[in-house]
């Protein structure tokens, strides 16, 4: 099968492209059966459709897809009625945890950037109306994941201990890439 776009290369350069993309799959000389298909060769063929467009947006286990359900509130079987866009394409959770400042910036929508916190050990720590930046020791309490308390790992609602004293963050460092956090009452 050949794939090729309309104002793209011409019909003999896929016709080599192809060619050279099966004797990869088959080896020098060798044929296949087009019924016994393997993956390799599946994924070769995918290859040369994909690689027209400037990004392919895939689902990988462990990430979110943002578009719409698959499913009615009924439970029936909702049909997709375009492909998946790039606005919809969903990432797995940064996970920040405490240790060496490490950052990450990634593109967002438009021309905006987020910049995600992959480990930090710094918060600005806010006691009234004093803000003071303050070295982060331990994560107390996660309501998020009470797995996450034993892999000091910060996200927003965390209760943290700092230098300052005991804080609640109030940022999302995944996000926003720094830590903000209020001392509460140890009671």
């Amino acid at each position: 099968m050949i794939v090729a776009p309309a104002d793209g290369p011409s019909r003999a350069d896929w016709e080599t492209r192809n060619r050279r993309i099966h004797a990869t799959i088959c080896g020098p000389g060798g044929t296949h059966d087009d019924r016994r298909f393997d993956g390799t060769a599946r994924a070769a063929r995918l290859a040369v459709r994909v690689e027209r467009f400037k990004y392919f947006v895939a689902v990988l286990p462990g990430m979110k897809d943002q578009g719409r359900s698959k499913r009615k509130r009924t439970g029936g079987r909702l049909k997709p009625f375009r492909n998946k866009k790039r606005y919809q394409l969903g990432r797995s959770p940064t996970e920040t945890t405490v240790g060496e400042p490490r950052f990450r910036v990634i593109d967002s929508r438009g021309t905006d950037k987020k910049v995600r916190a992959l480990s930090t050990n710094v918060a600005q720590v806010a006691d009234g109306g004093e803000v003071t930046e303050a070295e982060i020791e331990n994560v107390i309490e996660n309501p998020s994941n009470i797995n996450y308390v034993r892999r000091n790992i910060i996200t927003k609602g965390a209760v943290i201990e700092t230098s300052a004293g005991t804080a609640r963050v109030t940022s999302r460092p995944g996000q926003d890439g720094q830590v903000n956090a209020v001392l509460v009452d140890d009671e």
